[in-house]
């Protein structure tokens, strides 16, 4: 069956019908998704019209998945603890996908393109599907191509949606407005200085996750999550009625994996009753409206002939102390509203 819908996709993107990535997307055809996600991602404005009018088409389909942000300090193994707990979602017969975020592929241009070696035993299963991070443009930009993979890998039948940080900085702030539960993982000795770590990240995720917590570390593993649980008491959670707590796992044994599975369900149980859950997601979408808005209007103004024009000499103006910045700004916003 997936050779059936994979094969009419070995022409370019743009000469692909719409009904033959939606049939492929219906079918969870694997293939068929890396292409659709390959042609949102695309800036040429011909697959830009075809990926929105697709997005279009899938609205009905997205939406019915529990979407995990994943992010960690250095060296916490990430991508080993996305391996066994996918592998194990995918045992208890879930389908999971793994879509990354990198910051430093928009200034580089590169992405992660070794996200399925290091992530062996979950790239072998058959409900599984992992994508490198958007490889180009701003991270706002790699922000709308998450979303809108997030939305394609629903529509194709996957129930848990992994979005994983590769970079540190800007990116937990965006995996935030995309997921439902955010965790982030750290390690022992990785605490040593818990008063000097930034209270708004802790403040940024529903769960701290001890990884590594076996053999000779273990009990260094406990005392960790200890001391984590006491910090976290005393700062505002991140999701309204839920207190975030810290845990432990281990890649390697097991143990601890499915336990944080159980959290995810008992998160998205108590969300759901509240209200919470939906209203984020709603909020998350009117900042994805709103960001797309902003993105939309930069790319617009630089790109204004006279703006390209009469901005370095504006800019001569300012740094020489002859126009303040304020004055600037409403000279070249005459300039371009007067040629719209």
């Amino acid at each position: 069956m997936a050779q059936e819908y994979s094969g009419r996709f070995r022409r370019k993107n743009s000469t692909v019908p719409i009904s033959n990535y939606l049939e492929g997307i219906k079918k969870g055809d694997r293939t068929v998704l890396a292409k659709a996600i390959t042609l949102i991602e695309s800036n040429h404005p011909d697959h830009f019209r075809a990926g929105q009018q697709l997005l279009k088409d899938i609205i009905p389909l997205s939406g019915k998945s529990v979407r995990l942000g994943i992010t960690g300090v250095p060296g916490a193994g990430k991508s080993t603890f996305i391996d066994r707990f996918g592998t194990e979602l995918c045992k208890m017969g879930k389908k999971v996908a793994v879509l990354a975020i990198d910051p430093s592929s928009t200034m580089t241009g590169g992405s992660i393109l070794g996200d399925k070696t290091r992530m062996e035993s979950l790239s072998r299963e058959e409900n599984a599907f992992i994508r490198p991070s958007p490889s180009s443009g701003t991270l706002g930009g790699v922000h709308r191509k998450t979303r809108e993979s997030i939305m394609l890998c629903e529509a194709a039948g996957f129930d848990v949606i992994l979005v994983e940080t590769i970079g540190v900085g800007q990116s937990e702030v965006v995996v935030r407005t995309m997921v439902d539960m955010f965790f982030m993982l750290t390690i022992t000795g990785a605490g040593d200085d818990l008063q000097g770590m930034k209270k708004g990240m802790m403040e940024l995720v529903d769960g701290i996750i001890i990884t590594k917590a076996d053999g000779a570390n273990k009990e260094n593993a406990i005392r960790t999550r200890n001391e984590y649980s006491q910090i976290l008491r005393f700062l505002r959670p991140a999701t309204e009625g839920w207190q975030t707590k810290a845990y432990t796992c281990s890649s390697i044994t097991g143990e601890g994996i499915l336990d944080i599975w159980h959290v995810v369900q008992q998160f998205v149980k108590i969300t759901i009753q509240s209200g919470i859950f939906f209203e984020r997601r709603r909020k998350q979408t009117n900042d994805w409206l709103m960001t797309s808005i902003v993105e939309k209007l930069q790319q617009s103004f630089f790109q204004n002939e006279v703006i390209k024009e009469m901005l370095p000499v504006i800019q001569q103006d300012v740094e020489h102390g002859r126009l303040p910045v304020s004055a600037a700004v409403e000279q070249l916003m005459k300039l371009y509203l007067n040629e719209k």
